[in-house]
């Protein structure tokens, strides 16, 4: 276990001792890579029901009078026609279009209010940049504020075909979560094992794995009691190990490996996420061109024809010509064979082409395939 100094540790800190979980540093925080063993953790995600502490990733409430003009100019998209309780995945830009973090947004206005209301979930290692780069912005919206509530909070992914009814097992009210659409959100009561009264929870119906479920945000207070409670109800401990392998056969990119400043969502094959009609926001000129212009290259998933684990960093490439590298790698349990991500030369980015990954000097055949790896089954 690690005791690395000056770590932040999420408020469940001690319930991944006592399951015995291996403790590693990541992203400024303690975190736990694994309980039982990776693989095993994923097959409970994909056959029942996970839970994994997300803790580590920033939040942030974003209020006042000109919340929303404020959004349209620091957010790659729109949440002018973004409805109370609903949510929107996209991303931060630089002036030049490369990808500062991809966030998710809900929106949490009270109708019947005048002021705009808004909960934010970034990326562990940019929490700091994305409200640095928010308050640089800031200026010209009066009345805004950015709360950064993460250390005064938990959150608890709820993974898995099961997730819905051990969500709703552990709610009171007419209200189940498993009412919400996708990208759907509410705040809720549930009560916790040997805790009384009920406690109020934010619940959004978002995940990271590919699979159906939630993510609950409560307060710090309460985070020991609803792990234990979700635990109880059968959820499995799932550390990132699992959560890293889950996303990326789902083909879910990781911010500062498949996408980072240097990079633009068109690039990363996201551009099903930018919303061109925002007319105001950071990055939209640069995007333009870059589309005006097109892609020199572009991230395609490839799975290996022969035994071998891609890593990042691996060298891509086609008969002698070096391609590109490999961004994310692993060996997936659901397709039997190593899989991965990668930056290559347009030409060389169709499904069905032919490619080489260099895994520590062994040249293994691959097959470019169309993302996601994996698409979970419909209940």
């Amino acid at each position: 276990m690690s005791s690395a100094p000056n770590l932040f540790r999420t408020a469940l800190y001690a319930n991944h001792l006592a399951a015995n979980g291996r403790m590693v540093p990541f992203a400024g925080w303690l975190m736990p890579v694994q309980y039982e063993g990776v693989l095993s953790e994923a097959k409970a995600v994909r056959s029942k029901v996970g839970i994994f502490d997300v803790s580590h990733m920033g939040r942030m409430r974003i209020e006042g009078p000109t919340a929303g003009q404020f959004l349209e100019r620091v957010l790659a998209f729109s949440v002018k026609n973004l409805k109370h309780g609903r949510a929107r995945y996209g991303f931060v830009l630089t002036p030049k279009g490369g990808v500062i973090d991809d966030v998710i947004i809900y929106q949490q206005t009270n109708e019947d209010g005048p002021n705009g209301r808004y909960n934010l979930i970034c990326n562990a290692g940019n929490r700091e940049t994305v409200a640095s780069w928010f308050q640089s912005h800031i200026a010209d919206y009066p009345g805004i504020s950015v709360f950064d509530y993460t250390t005064n909070s938990v959150m608890i992914a709820v993974q898995g075909p099961d997730a819905k009814s051990t969500i709703d097992g552990i709610c009171v009210g007419e209200n189940n979560p498993s009412a919400l659409p996708s990208f759907g959100s509410m705040s809720q009561s549930v009560k916790l094992r040997n805790v009384d009264p009920p406690v109020e929870v934010f619940i959004g119906r978002t995940g990271y794995t590919g699979e159906d479920g939630f993510e609950i945000i409560a307060d710090a207070n309460s985070g020991s009691a609803l792990w234990e409670t979700l635990r109880l109800a059968g959820a499995t401990p799932c550390g990132l190990g699992a959560r890293d392998l889950l996303r990326l056969e789902a083909g879910l990119r990781l911010h500062g490996s498949d996408m980072d400043t240097s990079k633009s969502p068109l690039e990363a094959g996201l551009a099903r996420f930018v919303g061109m009609e925002n007319q105001e926001f950071i990055g939209r000129k640069a995007l333009t061109d870059q589309q005006a212009m097109g892609l020199d290259e572009i991230l395609v998933g490839f799975k290996l024809l022969e035994s071998g684990i891609p890593r990042h960093g691996h060298t891509l490439s086609k008969g002698s010509k070096q391609i590109g590298e490999v961004t994310s790698g692993t060996y997936s349990p659901t397709l039997d064979t190593g899989i991965g991500m990668g930056y290559v030369s347009l030409e060389c980015s169709a499904p069905g082409d032919h490619i080489n990954v260099n895994i520590r000097g062994r040249i293994v055949e691959a097959e470019i395939v169309k993302l996601p790896f994996y698409h979970r089954r419909k209940q």
